[in-house]
């Protein structure tokens, strides 16, 4: 991934260990507990977010929340002519969702087609009580009208640069840095 300049430093490990805490009881109070509630991570990174999330809810509820995830591939923007459709590989296939309140998990909110591909992923395979949606950042520019009910941090962005989420289980550690992309020379 092309990152650019290092602009700032928003979330050390701390800071993405306590944000998801927030969100856990968050999840927790406005749907009055946990009954009935499913976490579905966008992979790569809303899934072990969504595993973190279960864990918290354990603790403040003492109730193993199940966590599903569902794969959604997007073309990348410069491939946007071969295909116009998201391509979705989901493993949600065999999740009971009817009635259950669907909980989507990612790291960044940025255009909202990727959820609104994970929507369709799960709305295909049966009719939730409700979809509710947690990022651990929004950093605006959204082209659908999407918004989520659980926010780690709100970071106004310009186009120009790059909202880079590490997850311990992926990358060996938990940051959330911005990168500003020099395109001059391009």
């Amino acid at each position: 991934m092309e990152t650019g300049n290092l602009k700032a430093n928003i979330l050390d490990e701390k800071s993405v260990k306590r944000t998801l805490v927030r969100i856990s009881h968050e999840i927790v109070e406005k749907n009055r507990g946990v009954e009935n509630i499913v976490l579905v991570g966008i992979k790569r990174r809303g899934y072990p977010l969504a595993q973190r999330i279960a864990e918290n809810i354990k603790k403040i509820e003492g109730v193993d929340v199940p966590v599903e995830s569902v794969d959604i591939t997007l073309y990348r923007d410069d491939l946007s002519t071969l295909s116009e459709k998201p391509e979705l590989r989901s493993n949600v296939h065999n999740m009971d969702v009817m009635g259950k309140k669907v909980i989507l998990v990612d790291d960044v909110l940025y255009t909202c087609r990727t959820v609104r591909a994970a929507i369709d992923a799960i709305v295909d395979i049966g009719r939730p009580n409700s979809i509710q949606l947690a990022v651990l950042i929004d950093r605006g520019h959204k082209e659908l009208p999407i918004r989520a009910d659980y926010v780690g941090k709100n970071i106004p962005t310009a186009k120009s640069e790059i909202v880079s989420v590490e997850i311990k289980e992926i990358d060996g550690e938990d940051s959330v840095k911005i990168y500003e992309v020099d395109r001059s020379d391009k």
